[in-house]
């Protein structure tokens, strides 16, 4: 973060050097489909919209999070755009994420709908 002069840092599991481990084909045509549909959709220049690991200048998290008003997986994608369309600066390094150990997934019908919901609202409000 310092020594880029970033605001927020973000992994990126989509870019040379970054990758996704464990999960099945259908489950990275999801995230992938998803993260293209955000990316065409709200035209940040961020390559992972749908990716959760964000590091933030506390005056970052300060100025941005009043603004969020998305649950779940959503906020994290809303926190970044708004983060973006107030000027801050970005920075993306690769990561490889790694499927949890333990437990399952949550993604299913009505998170894809709360992600559909959440997209339109960031589209129609940033």
């Amino acid at each position: 973060m310092e020594s880029a002069g970033a605001s927020i840092v973000t992994g990126i599991r989509y870019v040379k050097d970054g990758s996704v481990h464990g999960w099945n084909l259908m489950r990275k045509l999801t995230s992938r489909g998803a993260n293209g549909l955000a990316q065409t959709l709200l035209r940040l220049g961020v390559s992972d919209l749908t990716g959760s690991f964000q590091l933030y200048q506390k005056s970052v998290i300060e100025d941005v999070i009043s603004s969020c008003v998305s649950k779940g997986y959503v906020f994290q994608m809303e926190m970044i755009v708004r983060a973006s369309r107030k000027g801050y600066h970005i920075e993306e390094v690769p990561i490889t994420f790694v499927d949890r150990v333990y437990g399952s997934s949550k993604l299913g019908g009505s998170e894809t709908v709360e992600y559909l919901q959440g997209l339109l609202y960031l589209l129609e409000t940033t």
